[in-house]
Protein backbone atom coordinates (compact mmCIF):
# COMPACT_ATOMS: atom_id res chain seq x y z
CA UNK A 1 0.00 0.00 0.00
CA UNK A 2 1.24 2.94 -0.95
CA UNK A 3 0.75 6.97 0.09
CA UNK A 4 1.02 10.00 -1.82
CA UNK A 5 3.09 12.79 0.41
CA UNK A 6 7.02 12.37 1.90
CA UNK A 7 6.22 14.39 5.26
CA UNK A 8 7.52 13.72 7.65
CA UNK A 9 6.50 14.98 10.97
CA UNK A 10 7.24 18.10 12.27
CA UNK A 11 9.19 19.40 9.35
CA UNK A 12 8.75 23.05 7.80
CA UNK A 13 9.90 23.44 4.50
CA UNK A 14 11.43 26.55 4.13
CA UNK A 15 13.13 27.56 1.10
CA UNK A 16 14.72 30.73 0.18
CA UNK A 17 13.14 33.17 -1.89
CA UNK A 18 14.83 34.73 -5.34
CA UNK A 19 13.49 37.43 -6.81
CA UNK A 20 11.26 35.00 -9.07
CA UNK A 21 10.33 33.72 -6.48
CA UNK A 22 8.95 37.22 -4.75
CA UNK A 23 7.00 38.08 -8.09
CA UNK A 24 5.18 35.00 -8.11
CA UNK A 25 4.13 34.88 -4.73
CA UNK A 26 2.78 38.36 -4.93
CA UNK A 27 1.23 37.85 -8.38
CA UNK A 28 -0.29 34.33 -7.35
CA UNK A 29 -2.05 35.73 -4.78
CA UNK A 30 -3.64 38.86 -6.11
CA UNK A 31 -6.66 39.08 -7.74
CA UNK A 32 -6.24 39.89 -10.71
CA UNK A 33 -2.69 38.67 -11.05
CA UNK A 34 -1.21 41.21 -12.75
CA UNK A 35 0.82 44.14 -11.48
CA UNK A 36 2.53 47.44 -13.20
CA UNK A 37 6.18 47.64 -12.96
CA UNK A 38 6.34 50.33 -10.87
CA UNK A 39 3.76 49.04 -8.35
CA UNK A 40 6.15 45.61 -8.17
CA UNK A 41 9.64 47.76 -7.62
CA UNK A 42 7.20 48.90 -4.62
CA UNK A 43 5.57 45.78 -3.68
CA UNK A 44 8.96 43.51 -3.46
CA UNK A 45 11.47 46.09 -1.47
CA UNK A 46 10.32 45.03 1.85
CA UNK A 47 11.33 41.73 0.67
CA UNK A 48 14.66 42.65 0.38
CA UNK A 49 14.36 42.84 -3.74
CA UNK A 50 16.23 45.90 -5.53
CA UNK A 51 14.43 47.72 -8.23
CA UNK A 52 17.68 46.38 -10.72
CA UNK A 53 17.58 42.86 -9.52
CA UNK A 54 13.75 43.10 -10.23
CA UNK A 55 14.01 43.92 -13.73
CA UNK A 56 16.71 41.43 -14.33
CA UNK A 57 14.10 38.99 -12.97
CA UNK A 58 11.05 40.03 -15.18
CA UNK A 59 13.03 40.08 -18.37
CA UNK A 60 14.23 36.04 -17.44
CA UNK A 61 10.94 35.64 -16.11
CA UNK A 62 9.02 36.71 -19.55
CA UNK A 63 11.70 34.75 -21.42
CA UNK A 64 10.44 31.54 -19.75
CA UNK A 65 6.92 31.57 -20.25
CA UNK A 66 5.71 32.56 -16.36
CA UNK A 67 4.79 36.23 -17.43
CA UNK A 68 3.15 38.24 -19.85
CA UNK A 69 4.09 41.93 -20.43
CA UNK A 70 2.06 44.38 -21.94
CA UNK A 71 3.04 47.63 -21.77
CA UNK A 72 4.38 47.70 -18.49
CA UNK A 73 2.71 45.87 -16.50
CA UNK A 74 3.54 42.11 -15.91
CA UNK A 75 0.63 39.30 -15.85
CA UNK A 76 0.62 35.20 -15.17
CA UNK A 77 1.24 33.08 -18.33
CA UNK A 78 -1.83 30.79 -18.68
CA UNK A 79 0.25 27.80 -17.34
CA UNK A 80 0.67 29.80 -13.94
CA UNK A 81 -2.86 30.67 -14.22
CA UNK A 82 -3.81 27.51 -13.97
CA UNK A 83 -1.02 27.39 -11.01
CA UNK A 84 -2.94 30.14 -9.14
CA UNK A 85 -6.30 27.74 -9.57
CA UNK A 86 -4.97 25.26 -7.95
CA UNK A 87 -3.35 27.43 -5.10
CA UNK A 88 -6.77 28.67 -4.67
CA UNK A 89 -8.64 25.67 -4.35
CA UNK A 90 -6.34 24.16 -1.56
CA UNK A 91 -6.98 28.01 0.22
CA UNK A 92 -10.60 26.94 -0.27
CA UNK A 93 -11.52 23.79 -1.24
CA UNK A 94 -14.87 23.53 -2.79
CA UNK A 95 -16.54 20.71 -0.84
CA UNK A 96 -20.01 18.91 -0.29
CA UNK A 97 -21.85 16.85 2.35
CA UNK A 98 -20.20 13.34 2.32
CA UNK A 99 -22.93 10.83 2.02
CA UNK A 100 -20.36 7.52 2.71
CA UNK A 101 -19.09 7.04 -1.01
CA UNK A 102 -15.97 6.69 -2.73
CA UNK A 103 -14.84 8.28 -5.64
CA UNK A 104 -12.79 5.06 -7.15
CA UNK A 105 -10.64 5.54 -10.53
CA UNK A 106 -9.02 2.02 -12.14
CA UNK A 107 -6.27 2.56 -14.31
CA UNK A 108 -7.11 0.50 -17.66
CA UNK A 109 -4.32 2.09 -20.43
CA UNK A 110 -1.19 -0.59 -20.53
CA UNK A 111 1.85 -0.03 -22.26
CA UNK A 112 1.99 3.02 -21.11
CA UNK A 113 5.97 4.63 -20.72
CA UNK A 114 7.40 5.97 -17.69
CA UNK A 115 6.72 9.58 -18.56
CA UNK A 116 3.26 8.78 -19.70
CA UNK A 117 2.95 6.91 -16.05
CA UNK A 118 4.16 10.05 -13.89
CA UNK A 119 2.58 12.70 -15.63
CA UNK A 120 -1.13 10.48 -15.05
CA UNK A 121 0.24 9.82 -10.94
CA UNK A 122 0.67 13.96 -10.89
CA UNK A 123 -2.62 14.63 -12.28
CA UNK A 124 -4.77 11.86 -10.36
CA UNK A 125 -2.48 13.38 -6.97
CA UNK A 126 -3.52 16.86 -7.77
CA UNK A 127 -7.05 15.52 -7.49
CA UNK A 128 -6.44 14.52 -4.19
CA UNK A 129 -6.78 10.52 -5.28
CA UNK A 130 -4.75 8.22 -3.73
CA UNK A 131 -3.60 5.21 -4.49
CA UNK A 132 -5.04 2.32 -3.05
CA UNK A 133 -2.11 -0.16 -4.48
CA UNK A 134 -1.42 -0.34 -8.58
CA UNK A 135 -3.59 1.26 -10.60
CA UNK A 136 -6.23 1.52 -8.02
CA UNK A 137 -6.40 5.23 -6.73
CA UNK A 138 -9.50 6.51 -4.77
CA UNK A 139 -10.83 8.94 -2.05
CA UNK A 140 -14.21 9.62 -0.60
CA UNK A 141 -17.18 12.08 -3.00
CA UNK A 142 -17.14 15.16 -1.12
CA UNK A 143 -15.46 17.46 -3.46
CA UNK A 144 -16.64 19.53 -6.34
CA UNK A 145 -13.93 19.69 -8.83
CA UNK A 146 -14.05 17.72 -12.74
CA UNK A 147 -11.46 14.68 -13.06
CA UNK A 148 -8.76 15.68 -15.41
CA UNK A 149 -9.81 15.82 -19.37
CA UNK A 150 -8.38 12.53 -21.32
CA UNK A 151 -8.84 10.42 -18.05
CA UNK A 152 -11.66 8.19 -19.98
CA UNK A 153 -8.98 7.05 -22.40
CA UNK A 154 -6.52 5.32 -20.08
CA UNK A 155 -9.10 4.69 -16.92
CA UNK A 156 -12.65 3.70 -15.44
CA UNK A 157 -14.18 5.93 -12.61
CA UNK A 158 -16.24 4.16 -10.27
CA UNK A 159 -18.45 5.17 -7.12
CA UNK A 160 -18.10 2.72 -4.24
CA UNK A 161 -18.76 1.92 -1.02
CA UNK A 162 -15.43 0.34 0.75
CA UNK A 163 -16.10 -2.53 3.38
CA UNK A 164 -13.28 -1.35 5.47
CA UNK A 165 -14.04 1.34 8.25
CA UNK A 166 -13.52 4.98 6.74
CA UNK A 167 -11.53 6.27 9.19
CA UNK A 168 -8.63 3.44 9.13
CA UNK A 169 -8.87 3.79 5.26
CA UNK A 170 -7.90 7.58 5.38
CA UNK A 171 -5.28 6.74 7.40
CA UNK A 172 -3.88 4.18 5.46
CA UNK A 173 -3.56 6.04 1.85
CA UNK A 174 -2.89 9.72 3.45
CA UNK A 175 0.02 10.49 6.20
CA UNK A 176 -2.39 12.11 8.45
CA UNK A 177 -0.02 12.59 11.17
CA UNK A 178 2.79 13.85 9.68
CA UNK A 179 0.68 16.32 7.61
CA UNK A 180 -1.12 17.34 10.85
CA UNK A 181 2.35 17.56 13.02
CA UNK A 182 3.56 19.81 10.00
CA UNK A 183 0.55 22.09 9.66
CA UNK A 184 1.42 22.88 13.57
CA UNK A 185 4.68 23.26 13.41
CA UNK A 186 3.89 26.02 10.31
CA UNK A 187 1.33 27.72 12.70
CA UNK A 188 4.07 27.93 15.44
CA UNK A 189 6.67 28.87 13.12
CA UNK A 190 4.32 31.75 11.58
CA UNK A 191 3.50 33.02 15.02
CA UNK A 192 7.05 33.82 15.68
CA UNK A 193 7.89 35.05 12.49
CA UNK A 194 7.86 38.98 12.32
CA UNK A 195 10.05 40.29 8.96
CA UNK A 196 8.94 40.56 5.58
CA UNK A 197 10.95 38.28 4.06
CA UNK A 198 10.50 35.67 6.59
CA UNK A 199 6.38 35.90 6.59
CA UNK A 200 6.82 35.22 3.28
CA UNK A 201 9.06 32.47 3.05
CA UNK A 202 6.60 31.00 5.85
CA UNK A 203 3.46 31.43 4.44
CA UNK A 204 5.30 29.65 0.63
CA UNK A 205 5.29 26.98 2.63
CA UNK A 206 2.23 27.00 4.32
CA UNK A 207 0.75 26.87 0.71
CA UNK A 208 2.81 24.15 -0.81
CA UNK A 209 1.44 21.81 2.58
CA UNK A 210 -1.89 23.13 1.50
CA UNK A 211 -1.87 21.56 -1.96
CA UNK A 212 -1.19 18.14 -0.03
CA UNK A 213 -3.88 18.30 2.59
CA UNK A 214 -6.13 15.88 1.39
CA UNK A 215 -9.57 17.47 2.27
CA UNK A 216 -11.30 14.44 3.68
CA UNK A 217 -14.57 15.03 5.57
CA UNK A 218 -14.69 15.91 9.06
CA UNK A 219 -15.93 12.14 10.24
CA UNK A 220 -12.34 10.56 8.58
CA UNK A 221 -9.91 13.30 10.54
CA UNK A 222 -8.38 13.03 13.01
CA UNK A 223 -8.98 15.16 16.50
CA UNK A 224 -7.17 18.75 16.32
CA UNK A 225 -7.28 18.78 13.07
CA UNK A 226 -5.46 22.08 11.76
CA UNK A 227 -6.38 22.47 7.83
CA UNK A 228 -8.78 25.35 8.84
CA UNK A 229 -6.73 26.79 11.25
CA UNK A 230 -3.89 26.89 8.68
CA UNK A 231 -6.03 28.35 6.05
CA UNK A 232 -7.74 30.96 8.45
CA UNK A 233 -3.89 31.95 8.68
CA UNK A 234 -2.62 32.21 5.12
CA UNK A 235 -6.24 34.06 4.37
CA UNK A 236 -5.47 36.75 7.16
CA UNK A 237 -1.88 37.05 5.31
CA UNK A 238 -3.31 37.14 2.00
CA UNK A 239 -5.16 40.46 3.21
CA UNK A 240 -1.91 41.27 4.86
CA UNK A 241 -0.22 41.34 1.52
CA UNK A 242 -3.17 42.91 -0.29
CA UNK A 243 -2.96 46.03 2.06
CA UNK A 244 0.71 46.45 0.93
CA UNK A 245 -0.48 46.63 -2.77
CA UNK A 246 -1.44 49.73 -4.88
CA UNK A 247 -5.21 48.91 -4.50
CA UNK A 248 -6.10 50.33 -8.41
CA UNK A 249 -3.98 46.73 -9.26
CA UNK A 250 -6.61 44.80 -6.83
CA UNK A 251 -9.05 45.89 -8.99
CA UNK A 252 -10.63 45.79 -11.92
Amino acid sequence: MRTNASVHPGDVDLRPLSARSVVLSLLLGAHPPGLAVKDLVRAVEPFGVGGSTLRAALSRMVAAGDLRRTDSVYRLSDRLLARQRRQDDAVHPRTRAWDGDWEMVVITATGRGPAERADLRTRLTACRLAELREGVWLRPANLRRSLPGGLDEVAQHYTARPDRAGRALAASLWPLGAWSATARSLLGHIARTDRPADRLTAFAAVVRHLLADPVLPHELLPDDWPGTELRTAYTAYQGELANTLPQHALGE
